[in-house]
């Protein structure tokens, strides 16, 4: 059966332990079951214009919201046992795990598989493989940059290559074009890089 989730992360600045929006949307049997989306005050309430203009939330919206460890209890059911797909997986496993290791939260433990490589197999014909150019081609409409819109478009590419391969699985899916399933790692890496140089920052 067609059972995963997909997720999508915003964040504030370049730093992975960031997060200001999540949002998954879990798939049973090839059909959206449930959904849940939810802005997170990030550790620093800092923004980066960049990624402002990119997703269009600010500092003000997220002000009086909770972080990642008050939103945790409920995001974690939709990973837990569960194949997590992502749209350029690295970078959601990055803030997934950044965010995790940065509260002392016991990490879940799930299998990822990344959207970006899944696209790229089943339709390399396209000019590139990011999620507005993959979903206009499979006639998805949503707006790009919104975590819950992002994540419904990334739902629709499994579901899309298992129809055009005749398979029912994201296992076979990934077998089938040669893309890999990872379990999530949440070890961390020492030493510590440096920070990149950020950004002016709006407060």
């Amino acid at each position: 059966m067609m059972d995963f989730t997909a997720i999508d992360f915003e964040t504030a600045t370049d730093r992975q332990n960031s997060a200001c929006s999540v949002a998954v949307v879990e798939v049973q049997g090839g059909e959206i079951a449930r959904s849940y989306s939810t802005l997170i005050r990030p550790p620093r309430l800092e923004f980066s214009p960049f990624n402002i203009e990119i997703h269009g939330i600010t500092p003000e919206m997220v002000e009086h919201e909770r972080d990642f460890t008050g939103i945790w209890p409920e995001l974690r059911p939709f990973l837990d046992g569960h194949i997590v797909l992502a749209h350029n997986a690295p970078f959601d496993m990055g803030v997934l795990k950044s965010s995790l290791l940065a509260n002392h939260i016991e990490p879940p433990e799930f299998l990822h598989c990344c959207t970006v490589q899944i696209a790229r197999k089943a339709w390399p014909e396209l000019p590139n493989h990011k999620l507005n150019t993959v979903g206009a081609f499979l006639h998805v409409d949503f707006r790009h940059h919104d975590a819950l819109e992002d994540a419904r478009a990334c739902a629709a590419i499994p579901l899309a290559a298992a129809e055009r391969l005749g398979v029912d699985s994201v296992e076979a899916l990934a077998a089938g074009l040669h893309v890999s399933i990872k379990s999530f790692d949440c070890t961390p890496k020492y030493p510590r890089r440096f920070d990149r140089p950020r950004p002016r920052m709006v407060q």
